[in-house]
């Protein structure tokens, strides 16, 4: 693993901010990477909650972000599409686009946000799920690198919205 990912919001480790998660504004972190292989075509993002009560949980799904990317601002819109190509496919919300931390209270979840560096373009519609985008990179993976940031909630102090 050699490309690094950053972040200005948060460092490996530390708790995200409640501005990117569903207690706040829910809009994406700003994310930032160096140092991608040769022969990059594109790269592809993942961010998941592996301590999710019923498994890892899937909070964002882009892809076909071009090779001369280095950085994601903050507030991705939840188009399916992004004015320079890229693609969102579908979190575990049911929606395109990125969904914030939203554990239960308790002890804080892990979130990694991970960046694939592909050597071909994917061949994936818009709301593509994870294992799709999983199925389609297998092979094409260049190099990764990931920022895991956590989020937890206080016992009490949360209820969810009403169904």
């Amino acid at each position: 693993m050699s490309i690094t990912v950053t972040s200005s919001a948060f460092k490996e480790g530390e708790s995200i901010p409640v501005e990117y998660t569903e207690d706040g504004e829910d809009v994406s972190p700003p994310l930032r990477w160096t140092n991608p292989p040769a022969g990059v075509k594109t790269f592809a993002l993942i961010c998941e909650d592996p301590d999710a009560p019923r498994g890892t949980f899937t909070h964002w799904v882009l892809f076909d972000l071009p090779a001369d990317t280095r950085e994601l601002k903050e507030a991705i819109p939840d188009e399916p599409v992004l004015p320079d190509g890229a693609t969102q496919g579908m979190n575990d919300f049911k929606k395109a686009g990125y969904a914030g931390p939203a554990p239960p209270p308790g002890k804080p979840h892990r979130y990694f946000f991970r960046l694939y560096a592909l050597d071909h373009k994917l061949a994936l519609p818009p709301r593509a799920v994870v294992r799709e985008l999983r199925d389609e990179m297998e092979g094409h993976i260049l190099d990764e690198g990931h920022l895991m940031g956590t989020y937890g909630r206080q016992p009490g102090v949360w209820t969810p919205p009403p169904s």
